[in-house]
């Protein structure tokens, strides 16, 4: 068989909705949740204290990650279904003005009038709204928004993270709660910047440093404010 029959490429875009959803979701929970930890360990409280905090905020941050990604990803597919009845609406009313805006399209991208305007009349003689929703709006299968698939992804991926830290700070000593969750903590973020990035194909390293980084920095400001006011802020 011909090479060019057999050749067969790995692209990974159509991970985009949940991978973007898992990898907030497991990063908040494991930066939140650790950052609380520290923050009330800073101001000296006890281990049930810093149990309950860190049971409080897994809770409520899984709920939180839940609702809001369901909420604005929800929003983005209203938006997109708005477009498709207005683009529904256009073909109905006008098909001959949304073939030369499909033409024009293509002309832009390169294909001479001609060869822009068969394309248009073929693809949208087999799916006009499809070809519209594609070329013109930029909505395809692939990134079209997913609510529920977003909201569950970040709220399982908030908990798991959430755990990380939390177990941490039950393992430890009292007197070790602060350095054991910090330094494990930024073991996890550094490590689900590794897997994100392989997951999406990207430069590990790079994303590993980004996600440590900022990691870092969140939960020295933390620990630095309760132990500054001896407090939960």
């Amino acid at each position: 068989m011909p090479r060019h029959l057999t050749h067969r490429e790995n692209h990974l875009v159509h991970r985009i909705g949940w991978l973007r959803a898992a990898v907030l979701g497991a990063n908040d929970g494991i930066l939140s949740t650790s950052s609380l930890i520290v923050g009330v360990a800073a101001a000296a409280s006890g281990p049930s204290e810093i149990l309950l905090a860190g049971i409080a905020g897994l809770v409520a941050g899984a709920m939180s990650m839940a609702a809001g990604e369901y909420v604005s990803v929800s929003s983005q597919a209203d938006t997109e279904n708005a477009d498709l009845d207005r683009e529904r609406a256009e073909l109905a009313t006008d098909i001959e003005a949304e073939r030369q805006e499909l033409a024009q399209i293509y002309e832009q991208r390169g294909l001479d009038s001609a060869l822009a305007r068969q394309v248009a009349e073929q693809l949208m003689a087999k799916d006009a709204l499809g070809a519209h929703a594609r070329d013109e709006l930029g909505i395809s299968e692939i990134t079209t928004a997913r609510p529920i698939q977003a909201a569950m992804a970040s709220a399982a991926t908030f908990s798991v993270g959430a755990l990380m830290p939390l177990l941490t700070a039950l393992i430890a000593p009292a007197s070790w709660v602060v350095p054991a969750v910090s330094i494990a903590s930024l073991a996890f973020l550094a490590l689900l910047g590794a897997i994100g990035a392989k997951a999406g194909g990207a430069n590990v390293l790079k994303a590993t440093i980004r996600m440590t980084f900022w990691g870092a920095i969140a939960m020295a400001i933390t620990a630095g404010i309760g132990a500054a006011f001896g407090t939960v802020v």
